[in-house]
């Protein structure tokens, strides 16, 4: 759904028709519900810029952009993985386990190096894995996978027919 708007108001429109999940922070909850743009905001340079500028338009998405801005920023420097995910955080708040998603998605070599450096930290690393796989498999989709990976996961033919319907929603 992200991917097709291409606009701040349809990025608006899609978001806020999917409902908020049980968080008790203001940005868990407008993070669970501006998930389409928060992963366009990584998929796509373009839309990191969206991204940012929708954030920056509302109240109360202060610590999320800044947070973005800075996996942002990290990623495009020269500071080493550890030292870059720990200026991140931890990942045991929104805010910061999207920042160490988006970082580690944004500087892994493939699919595999980036969940392994978003599960190498000493915060809530199985939230901030799963987040980096899911946006490298929406940048690159299950051909990005190991085939180990897949050749263990239990209900693969299953998974991949929701992904299917999904996808062609």
């Amino acid at each position: 759904m992200g991917g097709e708007c291409q606009t701040a108001d349809e990025q608006r429109h899609h978001s806020s028709r999917i409902p908020p999940q049980a968080h008790v922070s203001p940005t868990g909850a407008r993070i669970s519900c501006r998930r389409t743009y928060l992963l366009q905001a990584h998929v796509s340079p373009a839309g990191v810029t969206l991204g940012l500028a929708l954030l920056a338009e509302e109240d109360g998405h202060e610590e999320t952009r800044d947070a973005l801005q800075q996996a942002w920023r990290l990623a495009d420097s020269p500071t080493p993985y550890p030292e870059a995910i720990a200026a991140l955080g931890e990942g045991w708040v929104a805010e910061e386990a999207l920042a160490i998603a988006v970082y580690c998605a944004r500087v892994a070599e493939d699919l595999r190096h980036g969940v392994i450096l978003a599960v190498n930290h000493d915060g809530d690393s199985d939230s901030t894995g799963a987040m980096a796989g899911n946006l490298l498999g929406a940048m690159h989709g299950e051909a990005a996978i190991p085939e180990r990976w897949l050749s263990e996961l239990e209900l693969r033919e299953t998974i991949a027919l929701m992904g299917e319907a999904l996808g062609s929603r």
